[in-house]
C-alpha cells in the first residue's frame, strides 16, 4: 500500500525542479499564513459575511483587482524566466519542456486570468456608479461570475505544482495538443480552467448589458452615457458573441482527448486548421474586448485631466462600435501562410487595415481635447500620454503585418512578438494601471503616492522600449518564436541581452507600485470630498469611498457629464437645488451559493483532468442542486430604511 502511496505521490505532483519545489514551499508558507491571520484575529466569520457571500459590485470589482494584481506578478515571473533563459546563447537556465511550459503559462494567464480580471475590476467599479445605479442588473449572477473566475485560474495554476503545466503554446494548437504530443494532465488543466472562467467572463458579459442598457440613472440617454460605458457595452457585446465560440472550440478538443473523437486530428478525417479558425474567431476579438475598455478609460481620464469635454464625442462612439463589429471579421490575418487563395488572403488584409482606421479616429480626438487644455500631469495622465506614442507604433507595426506578402517573413518572428506586446502593454496594461489610478480614490477614500508612482512609471515605460524594441529587429533578423536556446553564430545575443535588462527594469517598475500601494494605506493622500481629480461624471458626486447602496438619491442628469455641469452651475449661481427626499433602498442580499457552486465546478474541472468521472459528477450533481436551492429563494432582497441611509451619509459629512 505504502508503494502504490508513492507511485501516485510521484506523477500527481511535479518533481525534479528546483522550482518547482520553491514553489511548494511558497504555497504552503502562505497557506499557512493565512490560515493561522484568520484563526488568531478571528476573522473567519468576517471573510465568509463581507467578502466570500457578498454580491456588492464594488466588493467583487475588489477581489478581481487583487486576482488579477496576483496573475500580472505570476505572469511577469514567468516573462522573467523565459528571458533569463535567451539574455545568453546556449543558456541551461531552463530545460526545452520547462521553457514550453512557462511560454504556454505565461501567455494564457496575462490574458485571460490578468487582463481579464483587471478589466472587469475596473467593469464592476466604475459602470454602476458612472450610471447613477445602486448595483448591477444581476448581483447575484456578479458574485457567481467572479467566483468561477477564480476557481478557473485556480485550476489553472495548480498545474504547476499538479500533474504539470500545459506546454502546447497558449493557444494550443493541434497536433501539440492531442494525447500524442501531450498525454499528460496539463493540457486538460488548461481547457478546463479557462472553459470555468471562461463561463463567467460570458455571464459578465450579459450582466454589464443589461446593467448599460435597463438601469442608467433617469435622464441619462445613451447619448449622454460617458464614454468609459460605451466602451464597457461595446466590449461586452463582443464578449457575448466570441466566448461561445472558445468554449464550443475547448469542448471539441476535450473530446478528442477525453473520448477519442477527432474533430482536429488528420489520421481520423478532422483538421487542425479548423481548430485554428475557431480559436482565432474568438482570439482576435477578444485583443479588442480587453483594449475597447482601455479606450474609455482614456477618453474619462484626457476630459478630467485636461479640463475639456472629451472631443467628438459621437465618433468615439461610433469608433467603438465599429471595432466591436470589424474584429469579428479579421481573425485569419494570423495564419495568411495557410495556402488558402488570394481573395481570402485580400479580404483579411484589407479589414485589418480598416479596423486601424476607428483606432486611429480615438487618437485624434484624444489629442485634440488636449489641445489648448489645463494639462494636470498626475499618474492617471501620464501613463495616458505614455500610452499615445506606444500604441501608434503598436498600430503601424500591425498594418505592417496586415500585409500579406510582408507577413509571410514576419510570420512567427519576434517582429510578431514585439507588435503583440506593443499593443497588450501599451494598450490594455497602461490603460488598465491608469484607470486603477484614476479611480483608486473613488473605492478605497484615498490617493496613491505621486512620488512612488513616478518612479514604477519612468521603470515600467523605459524598460518597456529597452525590452521590445530589440525584438523588432531580432524579428528581421531571423529569431522567431518558441526559440529556448540558439547559438553564438546567430548574432542574437546583445539584443537578447538588452531586452532580458528591460524586462527586469519593468519588473522593478511592478515592485514600485506595490510598495506605493502598501506606502500610501498608510500615508496616501485621504480623499475627503469625494472629487479629488475634479471629475466630470457621476461618480465623482458620492463620498469616497462610495456607501454600499451608491446613491442616497437616484440622480436626475441633464446632459452629458452632468456632474461637471452641476459644479459649473454651482459656481455660476445658476444651479437650483432640488430638495432631496429619501426613500427605503432596494438592494439585494449577500448569498454563499456563488462560492459553493463554483467550487463544485473546479470539482468538475479537476476529475476530468485527470479523467475521474466520478469526481466530475459529484461535481456537476453539486452544481445542480446549488442551481435547484437558488431557485427556492425567495428571500433575497431588502430595503435600506430611511433612518440608516441618513445616518450613512451624515457620517461621510454629507446632509440629506
Amino acid at each position: 500500500m505504502w508503494e502504490n502511496i508513492k507511485d501516485f505521490a510521484s506523477t500527481f505532483f511535479v518533481t525534479g525542479d528546483p522550482l518547482i519545489y520553491g514553489a511548494d514551499v511558497s504555497i504552503v508558507l502562505t497557506m499557512v499564513a493565512i490560515v493561522f491571520v484568520l484563526t488568531k484575529y478571528k476573522k473567519w466569520g468576517w471573510l465568509w459575511r463581507e467578502w466570500l457571500t457578498t454580491v456588492d459590485h464594488k466588493r467583487i470589482g475588489i477581489m478581481y483587482l487583487i486576482a488579477s494584481l496576483l496573475m500580472l506578478f505570476r505572469g511577469g515571473v514567468d516573462a522573467l524566466l523565459m528571458r533569463v533563459q535567451l539574455a545568453f546563447p546556449n543558456v541551461e537556465f531552463l530545460h526545452s519542456d520547462h521553457y514550453n511550459a512557462i511560454f504556454t503559462t505565461h501567455g494564457t494567464i496575462m490574458i485571460l486570468f490578468m487582463a481579464m480580471p483587471m478589466m472587469f475590476a475596473l467593469f464592476n467599479m466604475v459602470v454602476p456608479l458612472q450610471l447613477g445605479a445602486r448595483d448591477v442588473a444581476y448581483p447575484f449572477l456578479n458574485a457567481l461570475s467572479f467566483w468561477l473566475f477564480m476557481l478557473g485560474a485556480m485550476l489553472f495554476n495548480l498545474s504547476f505544482v499538479i500533474g504539470g503545466s500545459p506546454d502546447a503554446g497558449w493557444l494550443s494548437y493541434p497536433p501539440l495538443s492531442q494525447n500524442d504530443f501531450s498525454p499528460g494532465p496539463g493540457q486538460n488543466f488548461y481547457i478546463w480552467g479557462i472553459q470555468i472562467s471562461g463561463i463567467g467572463s460570458l455571464a459578465t458579459g450579459i450582466n454589464f448589458i443589461v446593467t448599460i442598457l435597463k438601469m442608467r440613472a433617469p435622464g441619462m440617454k445613451l447619448s449622454k452615457m460617458p464614454l468609459f460605458s460605451w466602451s464597457v457595452l461595446s466590449s461586452c457585446i463582443m464578449i457575448i458573441f466570441a466566448f461561445p465560440i472558445l468554449t464550443v472550440t475547448l469542448a471539441l478538443l476535450f473530446l478528442d482527448r477525453f473520448a477519442g473523437a477527432h474533430f482536429f486530428t488528420m489520421d481520423g478525417g478532422g483538421n487542425p486548421m479548423m481548430y485554428l479558425n475557431l480559436i482565432w474567431m474568438w482570439g482576435h476579438p477578444e485583443v479588442y474586448i480587453v483594449v475597447v475598455p482601455a479606450f474609455g478609460i482614456f477618453s474619462e481620464i484626457v476630459a478630467t485631466f485636461s479640463r475639456k469635454k472629451i472631443f467628438g464625442y459621437k465618433s468615439m462612439v461610433w469608433a467603438m462600435m465599429i471595432i466591436a463589429v470589424v474584429s469579428f471579421f479579421t481573425w485569419a490575418h494570423h495564419f495568411f501562410t495557410m495556402g488558402t487563395s488570394a481573395s481570402v488572403i485580400a479580404f483579411f488584409a484589407i479589414s485589418t487595415m480598416i479596423v486601424g482606421i476607428p483606432t486611429g479616429v480615438k487618437v485624434f480626438n484624444w489629442l485634440f481635447t488636449m489641445y489648448r487644455g489645463r494639462i494636470s500631469f498626475k499618474q492617471p495622465m501620464l501613463w495616458t500620454i505614455a500610452f499615445i506614442p506606444c500604441f501608434v507604433i503598436g498600430g503601424a507595426t500591425g498594418v505592417m503585418l496586415a500585409v500579406a506578402p510582408a507577413d509571410y517573413q514576419y510570420h512567427n518572428s519576434y517582429f510578431l512578438v514585439a507588435h503583440f506586446h506593443q499593443v497588450l502593454i501599451g494598450g490594455v496594461v497602461f490603460g488598465y494601471l491608469a484607470g486603477i489610478y484614476y479611480w483608486w480614490p473613488k473605492l478605497f477614500g484615498f490617493k496613491l503616492d505621486e512620488k512612488l508612482g513616478k518612479w514604477g512609471f519612468w521603470f515600467w515605460n523605459i524598460g518597456f522600449y529597452v525590452c521590445f524594441m530589440p525584438q523588432y529587429a531580432l524579428g528581421f533578423m531571423g529569431m522567431t518564436r518558441r526559440y529556448y536556446t540558439y547559438g553564438w553564430d546567430r548574432g542574437w545575443a546583445d539584443l537578447n541581452l538588452v531586452s532580458t535588462v528591460g524586462a527586469f527594469m519593468m519588473g522593478i517598475g511592478f515592485i514600485f507600485q506595490v510598495w506605493q500601494i502598501a506606502y500610501s494605506i498608510k500615508h496616501g493622500e485621504r480623499d475627503t470630498t469625494g472629487d479629488p481629480w475634479n471629475g466630470r461624471t457621476l461618480e465623482w458626486s458620492i463620498p469616497s469611498p462610495a456607501p454600499f447602496y451608491n446613491f442616497a438619491v437616484v440622480p436626475q442628469v441633464k446632459e452629458m457629464d452632468d456632474w461637471w455641469a452641476t459644479k459649473e452651475a454651482k459656481a455660476n449661481g445658476t444651479y437650483k437645488e432640488q430638495p432631496a427626499k429619501l426613500e427605503p433602498i432596494h438592494m439585494p442580499k449577500n448569498s454563499g451559493i456563488p462560492f459553493i457552486m463554483a467550487n463544485f465546478w473546479f470539482l468538475v474541472g479537476f476529475g476530468f483532468t485527470f479523467g475521474w468521472v466520478w469526481m466530475a459528477v459529484i461535481g456537476f450533481i453539486g452544481v445542480f442542486a446549488c442551481m435547484w436551492a437558488r431557485s427556492f429563494q425567495y428571500d433575497t432582497d431588502y430595503y435600506v430604511p430611511v433612518e440608516e441611509v441618513r445616518r450613512t451619509e451624515a457620517s461621510l459629512g454629507r446632509v440629506v
